[in-house]
């Protein structure tokens, strides 16, 4: 949630937890949703914002909220320590948001959450008379709106930058999800960038793989493409060993093969299925089946 001091103009988003991808992303969308920046930003001393704040003294910002704030032009200021009465008018409204919105609401999913927040948000929350200014929020905004530093014209890089190392089934674990990347990447250490909505995996700087983020636990999400190049792989290796093993039965297996390739046979599926009679009946029984 995010007031605006003068006009209460609210800004409201629903998320599934608070690391700081999500963190930046809201304010963010917080601050396109105003149209601009204030010159100060309130918040509690949450550690993707706060890193330490002594009693008494300044806090100490974490760097990468130093640099948002840096790219939007505003000055972060945290609330002392078990005081959040000093952002009253966040705290009235998140009371608000829970007795006016929340209250005997029925959720189907968390996918309706957001939309119906942004419906109530703007037929109720921003048209009401507020009890303190017994007036609109948005008639206020309309005056302090041009007061507001304007947005920079790229937006802020809000992904998070992790290693993740690939397991030799092509999958990397993260948040107890695995999730598919190419098997040429098998074995190997790419970077993951966190983001709110979705994953990106890059080896150096190129784009590998991208995933839908998934917020459940323990589930497997692939893409069908990097599944079959995988079983592609795992097949071809089969048909080396195999071949491998059938060539060293005796000279004449090398002949043997190259006819049953001549006459368009299936040679693969021929080579394995007299491997495998000679680990039934033994080598020799098969190559003077083969001689």
């Amino acid at each position: 949630l995010m007031v605006l001091c003068h006009s209460r103009m609210l800004y409201l988003e629903f998320t599934l937890s608070e690391p700081m991808d999500q963190f930046l992303t809201c304010h963010r969308h917080a601050l396109e949703f105003f149209g601009g920046a204030p010159q100060k930003i309130m918040i509690d001393n949450l550690k993707v914002g706060v890193v330490r704040h002594p009693a008494g003294q300044k806090a100490l910002f974490n760097p990468r909220y130093l640099d948002f704030a840096a790219h939007y032009g505003f000055q972060p200021v945290a609330c002392n320590v078990r005081k959040a009465n000093e952002k009253g008018r966040v705290e009235n409204g998140v009371g608000y948001v829970k007795k006016n919105f929340l209250n005997g609401l029925e959720i189907p999913s968390f996918a309706a959450l957001n939309p119906a927040a942004i419906q109530w948000r703007d037929t109720i929350a921003n048209l009401r008379i507020h009890g303190e200014t017994n007036a609109k929020p948005l008639a206020l905004f309309e005056k302090e709106k041009p007061l507001l530093k304007a947005l920079p014209v790229m937006p802020y890089d809000c992904g998070v930058i992790q290693p993740a190392d690939v397991s030799r089934c092509c999958h990397i674990t993260f948040q107890s999800n695995r999730y598919s990347v190419p098997y040429l990447y098998a074995s190997q250490r790419l970077t993951l960038k966190i983001l709110p909505e979705e994953l990106l995996f890059f080896h150096n700087e190129k784009l590998v793989a991208t995933h839908v983020r998934s917020y459940q636990r323990g589930q497997r999400i692939s893409n069908p493409d990097h599944i079959k190049e995988l079983q592609t792989q795992r097949q071809q290796a089969r048909n080396q060993t195999l071949l491998l093993a059938f060539l060293n039965l005796c000279p004449e297996a090398q002949a043997y093969c190259r006819m049953l390739q001549e006459k368009r046979l299936n040679a693969p599926h021929h080579i394995q299925k007299i491997v495998a009679l000679s680990e039934l009946y033994g080598p020799d029984k098969v190559v003077r089946a083969i001689q």
